[in-house]
C-alpha cells in the first residue's frame, strides 16, 4: 500500500520499485487468504478511531470501469452493452463540511451477458432483490452496520437512488436520507408530488454562484433560486401493489430549489430533493440542500481513481484481483482527497496531521528552493500549496485553490524526493 500510494499512476511493477517487491505484491493479491472484507474492516477501524463528528454523510454512487482489452481476465464480463468491464459501487464517508474520511462499503460487479433479453415490462416486474438497483439498499445496510461509533449517518444519492423500496427500508430501520428525485410519484390523495410541490407557497429566495463550466462553455454567474418545501404522504408505486410487505405509503419531505428566470441561453437550475429529515424552517431546508451539495465529492473520488490512480490500466489475471486492487487504490484516493479538502476547510490545521517530519521538511525545502528546513510544522494550507507547486501549480489569482490533480502529482514528486533524501 505504501509503494502504490507513492506513485498511484504507475503500474504495480513500476510503483513497487524492484522486481522482488512487485512479485511480493502479486503474491499477496493471489493469496486466497487475503480477504477484501478484512481490508475494508481495517480501513473502517482507522476511520472510526480518528472520527470526532456526530453526523456523517454516506454518499453512494456507481462508476463504470472499462477493461475492453482484457479478454483473457478470468471472471470478467460486461459493464454495459458490448463493453468488457466492471461497475464499482462505493459509499464514501464525508463530514458535513465535505471532508472525505473513508470508504465504508464497496462492491464490484460485472454482467455475464452484454444485453438483457427480457422485455421492459418483465424487467419492471422483478422484485427489487433481483435488480441491479438493489445495490443501493444493500450498501445503505452495510454502511449503517459499519458506521463509526456514536455517529449518525445521512445517506446521500443522486437520482438513481430514487427507489421507493429504499425509502421504505430507511424509514423501517431508522435511517436518514437525502435523495434527488427523478420520478413524479403519486400521493395518497391521487395527486402528483411535483404538482403539489410546485403549487406550494414560496418559502424564500437564495442567491448562489454557478461556477464556470468549460465543457458547456458557460461562464460563472449568479442565480436566484426559489425555495419551496412540503410534507407529503407518498403512495407505493402501482406496479408494487402485489407486494404486501411493502408499506402502502410513506410520509416524506420534498424540497424544491428552482431558478424561475434563467438568462437566455442558460440551462435552468433546479433540484428536487426527497428526505425524511425534519423540515420546520427555511434553515432546515437549506441544511438539507447543503448536505446534498457534498454528493459531488464522490464524483471527485471517481476522478482520482480513474485519472490519478489509472485503475483502468490494472492488469490482473482474474476479477477478484481487480476487485482488491480497486479497493486499495480507493483508500489511497481518500488520502489524496482528505489532504486537499482539509487545506480548504481547515487551513490552520498543522501539516503533521498528514505528513511525517521528514516529509514536511523535505517539502518546504523543495517548494521554496532552500537548504534550510523549518524547525516547526507549518499549516495544512501552506503544505498543500507547496505540494501543488511540485505538481505544476503556479499559484496565480486566476488559478484558484490547488485541485486534486496537482495535489496527487505533487505528492508523487514529494515521495520521490523524500525517498532519495533518505537514500543518500
Amino acid at each position: 500500500m505504501s509503494d502504490l500510494s507513492e506513485q498511484p499512476e504507475k503500474s504495480i511493477w513500476l510503483a513497487s520499485g524492484s522486481r522482488s517487491n512487485a512479485k511480493a505484491v502479486y503474491r499477496m493479491l493471489g493469496n486466497e487468504r487475503l480477504d477484501k472484507e478484512e481490508i475494508l474492516m481495517a480501513h473502517r477501524d482507522a476511520v472510526d478511531a480518528r472520527n470526532e463528528e456526530r453526523i456523517l454523510l454516506a454518499v453512494q454512487d456507481t462508476m463504470s470501469v472499462n477493461y475492453n482489452t482484457h479478454e483473457k481476465t478470468s471472471g470478467l464480463g460486461y459493464n454495459c452493452e458490448q463493453t468488457l468491464g466492471v461497475n464499482v459501487h462505493s459509499c464514501l464517508l464525508t463530514t458535513t463540511q465535505g471532508i472525505p474520511i473513508g470508504v465504508i462499503a464497496q462492491s464490484v460487479t460485472t454482467r455475464k451477458e452484454p444485453v438483457d433479453q427480457r422485455s421492459h415490462h418483465e424487467k419492471r416486474m422483478r422484485k427489487i432483490e433481483e435488480k441491479e438497483s438493489f445495490r443501493w439498499l444493500e450498501t445503505m445496510e452495510i454502511a449503517a452496520k459499519n458506521a463509526p461509533q456514536n455517529a449518525e449517518l445521512i445517506h446521500i444519492t443522486d437520482r438513481e437512488g430514487d427507489i421507493y423500496e429504499l425509502y421504505a427500508a430507511a424509514v423501517r430501520t431508522g435511517q436518514k436520507f437525502v435523495i434527488r428525485a427523478i420520478h413524479n410519484r403519486m400521493t395518497a390523495d391521487g395527486n402528483h408530488i411535483l404538482d403539489e410541490l410546485e403549487s406550494s407557497p414560496e418559502k424564500g429566495n437564495i442567491r448562489i454562484i454557478i461556477p464556470e463550466n468549460h465543457k458547456k462553455k458557460a461562464r460563472e454567474r449568479e442565480a436566484v433560486l426559489t425555495l419551496r418545501f412540503v410534507n407529503l404522504d407518498v403512495k407505493k408505486p402501482q406496479i408494487r401493489n402485489s407486494d404486501q410487505g411493502l408499506e402502502a405509503s410513506l410520509k416524506l419531505n420534498l424540497i424544491s430549489l428552482k431558478e424561475e428566470n434563467p438568462p437566455q441561453g442558460q440551462e435552468r437550475i433546479e433540484w428536487i430533493l426527497i428526505t425524511n429529515l425534519e423540515l420546520k424552517t427555511c434553515g432546515d431546508a437549506l441544511t438539507v440542500v447543503d448536505y446534498y451539495r457534498h454528493r459531488w465529492k464522490i464524483e471527485r473520488f471517481h476522478f482520482v481513481l480513474k485519472s490519478g490512480c489509472e485503475i483502468e490500466k490494472i492488469q490482473q489475471r482474474n476479477l477478484n484481483g481487480i476487485d482488491l486492487v480497486i479497493l486499495m487504490y480507493s483508500i489511497i484516493s481518500i488520502h489524496i482527497m482528505m489532504l486537499t479538502y482539509l487545506a480548504r476547510n481547515f487551513p490552520d490545521t498543522p501539516c503533521e496531521l498528514i505528513l511525517s517530519e521528514s516529509e514536511w521538511k523535505t517539502l518546504y525545502r523543495a517548494a521554496n528552493r532552500t537548504t534550510i528546513a523549518p524547525e516547526t510544522p507549518y499549516s495544512m494550507a501552506d503544505a498543500v500549496k507547496y505540494i501543488a507547486k511540485l505538481g505544476g501549480w503556479n499559484g496565480s489569482p486566476s488559478d484558484g485553490p490547488p485541485g486534486l490533480k496537482v495535489v496527487w502529482l505533487g505528492l508523487n514528486a514529494l515521495f520521490i524526493l523524500n525517498a532519495y533524501r533518505e537514500f543518500i
